[in-house]
C-alpha cells in the first residue's frame, strides 16, 4: 500500500464574533430598568468603575479638600455617640443622592391562602379538619382550582403529620372548602366551576337552563353551537339569550379576586426607553434617551501607569507585584471596555429612534395610528447602517414616550400587504376592526364578505390575509361571534 502526501486548497467562509460584540449585542436587547441594573451590578463587583460625581467636583475647588458633605455634616457633633442614628444608615443607592427613590408599594393585600384560611373559621371544624382544610387551600392555583387529587392530599397529609386520616375524609373536608367565597373556589375544571357559581344562584327559569346547558352541553357551549343547545333544550330564543347573558356574567377564575400582590404590580409597570417631542413651530423633533444610568469613570487608583509592571526587574523580584498589577490592569481594561459598550448602545439607540421618527414623523404629530406607514427592519437599517440584527435588537422591548401616549417600538414595524401600494397593515387593520364592531351580531361576516369590503373600502387584500389580521386582533371566526 503506498502512502502520499496531497495538498489541497479550500475556501471557506467563516464568522467569529468576539466576547465585546456579543456582550454589546446583550446591553442592547436591555430595557431601561434591565441596563440600570446591569449598571449597578457592574459597578458592584468591579472596582476600577466609578461614577462620576460632578456636584462634589464642583463644591471642592482645591484638590486637597477631599471631605464630602456628609462628612463636614458629621464632622459637627462632638463625638460618635452624638450622631443621631438617621446620619449612620447605608444608602443602598449606587447611583448617588440624585437618583429619584422608587415609588414605594404598599405589601399590605392579604394572599389567596390567608384569605380563605380566615374564612374557614366561619365552618364548624375540628383542628384536624382544619389543618386538612390548610392542605386543600394549599394545593389551589392562582385561579382558585384544585390541582391534586384527593388522595394525593390524604398522602401528602399522612407523611408531614404522621398518620392517616383516610380519602373520604379529605373528600367531606373539600367539600365544605368548595362551600367557600367567592362562588367556584376549590374547582377542579371551568365547566365545575362554572356549575358552582350556578348553583349558589336563586332558582328560576333562566338558571335553570343555564345549568342545563353547562351541565349536560359544555362542549356544545364552548364551541358556541348555540342552535343545536336550544333546539335541543326547546327554549325560545329570549330565554336562551337570557341564559347565555348569566352564564357570561360568571367569573371563570375566582382565585384571581382574592389575589394582590403589590409586586408583581410594580413589575408590569411600563418604564418608556425614549421621548420624543415635537415643536409645531420649528417642525422639529426632539428624540430623548430616558436612562438614568451615571456617568462612569475609571477609578483614580487604576488609572494611574503601572511603571513598576514595565520593569522586568522588578516583576521577576516582587511576583505578588506582578500579580497586583495584572490584576489592576484588567479591572481596568474591562472598566473601559463597559464604558465604551455604554457609549455605543447610547449612539446607537438614538440613531434608530430618530430613523423611525423620520419614517413615521405623520404618526408622531397626529399619533392616529392610520398614518404608520408601512417599514420594516430593512429600511432602517439601511438609515443607520446598521446591520438588521442590531436593529432588531434595539427595537426588542422598547417603549417610547409620545405626547399621544406610550408605544412599543415594534409597533412601527409593519409589512406592506401588497408590494404595489403604499397602504400599511395599521390601517387595514383599523377598517377590519371597525368592519366587525358594525356587524349584526345574529349574522356576523364571514372572512370572504369582510375581503369584500374591505376591497370597496379600496383596500385589495385577499381572503387569507383578512384572517390573518383578524387573528391579529384576538377576534374569532365568525360562527364564533354570533349572538342570539
Amino acid at each position: 500500500m503506498k502512502e502520499s502526501l496531497k495538498q489541497v486548497q479550500q475556501q471557506r467562509l467563516q464568522q467569529k464574533l468576539n466576547p465585546q460584540q456579543v456582550r454589546f449585542g446583550r446591553l442592547l436587547e436591555m430595557s431601561t430598568p434591565e441596563i440600570e441594573d446591569e449598571v449597578r451590578r457592574e459597578l458592584d463587583e468591579n472596582p476600577a468603575l466609578e461614577e462620576v460625581d460632578h456636584s462634589q467636583d464642583a463644591a471642592l475647588g482645591d484638590d486637597d479638600f477631599n471631605e464630602t458633605a456628609e462628612q463636614l455634616q458629621l464632622a459637627d457633633y462632638g463625638s460618635d455617640d452624638d450622631i443621631p442614628s438617621y446620619r449612620l444608615e447605608a444608602r443602598n443607592s449606587s447611583y448617588g443622592e440624585s437618583r429619584p427613590e422608587p415609588l414605594a408599594v404598599s405589601e399590605d393585600g392579604e394572599s389567596m391562602m390567608s384569605v380563605l384560611e380566615s374564612r374557614l373559621a366561619e365552618f364548624d371544624l375540628d383542628d384536624t379538619d382544619r389543618r386538612i382544610a390548610s392542605y386543600i387551600i394549599g394545593n389551589l392555583d392562582s385561579n382558585g382550582y384544585i390541582t391534586r387529587s384527593p388522595a394525593a392530599i390524604a398522602d401528602d397529609f399522612a407523611v408531614a403529620e404522621g398518620y392517616d386520616v383516610g380519602t373520604e375524609r379529605v373528600r367531606r373536608v373539600f367539600r365544605e372548602v368548595r362551600r367557600l367565597e367567592p362562588a367556584g373556589i376549590g374547582a377542579v375544571d371551568l365547566r365545575d366551576c362554572l356549575l358552582l357559581q350556578l348553583e349558589r344562584l336563586p332558582q328560576s327559569l333562566t338558571s335553570r337552563i343555564a345549568r342545563e346547558i353547562i351541565a349536560d352541553y359544555f362542549d356544545l357551549f364552548s364551541k358556541k353551537h348555540f342552535d343545536r343547545i336550544r333546539n335541543t333544550l326547546g327554549v325560545d330564543s329570549d330565554e336562551f339569550q337570557q341564559a347565555l347573558d348569566l352564564i357570561r356574567g360568571l367569573n371563570p377564575k375566582p382565585g384571581a379576586l382574592l389575589e394582590h400582590n403589590g409586586a408583581d404590580d410594580r413589575m408590569r409597570h411600563i418604564i418608556p426607553d425614549f421621548s420624543v417631542d415635537y415643536e409645531p413651530e420649528s417642525h422639529r423633533f426632539s428624540v430623548n434617551l430616558l436612562s438614568r444610568t451615571p456617568e462612569l469613570a475609571i477609578e483614580r487608583s487604576f488609572a494611574a501607569p503601572d511603571d513598576m509592571a514595565d520593569d522586568p526587574a522588578t516583576a521577576t523580584a516582587n511576583p505578588r507585584m506582578q500579580e497586583a498589577q495584572a490584576f489592576l490592569r484588567r479591572k481596568r481594561e474591562e472598566a473601559g471596555g463597559f464604558i465604551r459598550l455604554l457609549e455605543m448602545r447610547s449612539r446607537t439607540l438614538i440613531a434608530v429612534m430618530e430613523a423611525i421618527v423620520r419614517r413615521q414623523s405623520a404618526f408622531f404629530i397626529s399619533g392616529d395610528r392610520a398614518d404608520i406607514r408601512p417599514m420594516i427592519l430593512r429600511d432602517i437599517a439601511a438609515d443607520t447602517g446598521n446591520d438588521i440584527s442590531v436593529i432588531s435588537r434595539a427595537a426588542t422591548g422598547k417603549y417610547v414616550l409620545t405626547p399621544h401616549g406610550m408605544y412599543p417600538l415594534k409597533l412601527f414595524f409593519n409589512e406592506r400587504p401588497k408590494t404595489d401600494n403604499d397602504t400599511s397593515s395599521h390601517e387595514i387593520l383599523q377598517m377590519l376592526e371597525k368592519l366587525i364592531n358594525a356587524e349584526d351580531k345574529h349574522k356576523p361576516l364571514s372572512d370572504e364578505a369582510l375581503r369584500d369590503a374591505l376591497e370597496d373600502k379600496g383596500f385589495d387584500i385577499a381572503r387569507r390575509t383578512v384572517a390573518k389580521y383578524r387573528e391579529r386582533l384576538g377576534i374569532p371566526v365568525a360562527r364564533l361571534r354570533k349572538q342570539f
